[in-house]
């Protein structure tokens, strides 16, 4: 199995929005993913199955551009988590998918008191 196979592989942007989900999930700091398009300045935690609507995947010439929108645990250091998912999410990505990123960002919906 050392040789390369002939031709490309293409990954949904779906999938892509799936896996950085579920990376950013595991990430300390983080409650859950939360819809980007918050209507009157109420921020909803999403469920584990939907999970990708916090997620935002675009292609540049560049690569990648993730944009994360979460929902962070009260109490924590918000650059500190917002780095550490950055970071997560852009290994993760890279070592599954083999995709080149050229940014990750991270927006705060909101804060919750983990129960």
């Amino acid at each position: 199995m050392g040789s390369t196979p002939a031709g490309e592989i293409h990954i949904a942007n779906e999938v892509l929005a799936d896996v950085a989900g579920f990376a950013s999930l595991e990430c300390y700091g983080v409650v859950g993913m939360a819809n980007p398009s918050v209507r009157d300045g109420i921020t909803q935690v999403l469920t584990r199955d939907r999970l990708r609507k916090g997620v935002r995947i675009s292609s540049t010439d560049e690569g990648v551009v993730v944009d994360l929108h979460v929902v962070i645990e009260h109490g924590t250091n918000l650059a500190e988590v917002s780095k550490n998912l950055a970071d997560r999410v852009r290994y993760v990505l890279v070592k599954t998918a083999d995709v080149n990123i050229h940014s990750v960002e991270v927006h705060v919906q909101g804060i919750k008191v983990r129960k």
